[in-house]
């Protein structure tokens, strides 16, 4: 045991938790302001188990996952029929169905369902990466994304739509597509938009949309967006010091835990805070990057390299909305944000990639 936890990548570990510290040291700042700090106890609990979560995978032999197509199925089913049971066993909360209830807690089966993805989609695509020249193999990949996309969508999370969508075409784009075939892709998708618009999306989450093209509404649609900009400029250079944040404790700030944590991170440590945070984050992402260059075979390269997506794309789609820069779509940000299957999904993968990095 002890030469495996030697072989363990140290530095990788190191960067995973400094900025789990980060966010529980925003999380407990918001819970000051709130004089509530569940949500801070539990963000601890959380982590407990994702550290345990990514010491066992670490053990798990990461081949399992490439030669054994069933268990793939399996857990590809799974994942479908958590999403599905989401319309029938899960509460409505703020007005829609994410979150499986047990107790204090609550499970969001798409985070799971992001893994599990990934792991399909490296699969898929390492045995037929010499074939991507056939249009059919981005059709059928596609299809596996597809499904949980429209189940993702009647809750309704765009934000987790836009990350499934991202994994697929990162995949499909380090797998070798055709440019032609890319453009292709992209025309059926701004015709699925365009039909989504019409047909299927609700007026407030058009409202989010058009308030975030046109502001016009600053004591309503165009609220938290204002009161997100207003916290990170008044962050300055230095910040307004730790618990000291005006926006964040006194509650003009919504979702500071979760939503909009990097504003309220922001606010109370600056510009320069930002950029330890930022700086830690993508030293992360390279050590992942530099295990998926070293790795032999191509299974484990894609996910690592879908995983890399994964954070990536759900960080710069959270900070774009604190910043302004796009709309909300409701999505957390990676290690940060409070959120217990966000946190526990990024540690298993997290724990299967040092199996990648001790045996690929």
């Amino acid at each position: 045991m002890f030469s495996h936890l030697k072989k363990l990548d140290w530095y990788l570990v190191a960067a995973s938790f400094l900025l789990v510290g980060f966010g529980l040291l925003s999380i407990y700042s918001s819970s000051l302001g709130r004089g509530d700090f569940l949500n801070f106890k539990k963000q601890i609990a959380f982590f407990v188990i994702a550290m345990f979560l990514m010491l066992l995978f670490s053990f798990l032999n990461w081949r399992i996952f490439r030669e054994n197509t069933y268990l793939i199925l399996i857990l590809y089913l799974l994942s479908v029929l958590s999403l599905a049971g989401l319309f029938f066993f899960a509460p409505e909360i703020r007005g829609v169905q994410r979150w499986y209830k047990i107790g204090p807690f609550s499970i969001d089966p798409i985070e799971f369902a992001k893994i599990v993805l990934i792991i399909l989609l490296a699969k898929y695509f390492s045995l037929r990466h010499v074939e991507m020249y056939r249009f059919k193999h981005i059709i059928l990949s596609g299809f596996y994304v597809f499904i949980p996309s429209v189940l993702t969508f009647f809750q309704p999370d765009f934000g987790s739509i836009s990350i499934l969508i991202a994994l697929w075409i990162g995949i499909l784009v380090v797998s070798g597509i055709k440019l032609r075939h890319f453009l292709i892709l992209l025309l059926c998708g701004l015709i699925l938009f365009a039909f989504t618009w019409s047909f299927l999306m609700r007026d407030y989450q058009k409202e989010r949309v058009l308030s975030f093209v046109f502001p016009t509404d600053p004591l309503g649609a165009d609220w938290s967006q204002n009161q997100s900009k207003i916290a990170i400029g008044s962050g300055g250079i230095f910040g307004q010091g730790l618990f000291k944040g005006s926006q964040t404790q006194h509650g003009f700030l919504p979702e500071p835990q979760t939503d909009f944590i990097f504003a309220a991170f922001a606010e109370e440590t600056g510009l320069i805070g930002v950029s330890v945070f930022l700086i830690v984050f993508f030293f992360l992402i390279w050590r992942i990057f530099i295990i998926s260059l070293k790795s032999k075979s191509n299974f484990p390269r894609l996910f690592s390299i879908g995983l890399i997506v994964a954070l990536v794309s759900q960080a710069f789609i959270n900070i774009g909305m604190n910043l302004g820069v796009l709309p909300i779509i409701g999505i957390s940000l990676p290690f940060l944000s409070y959120g217990g299957s966000n946190l526990i999904a990024i540690f298993i993968s997290l724990g299967i990639l040092q199996n990648i990095k001790i045996n690929a």
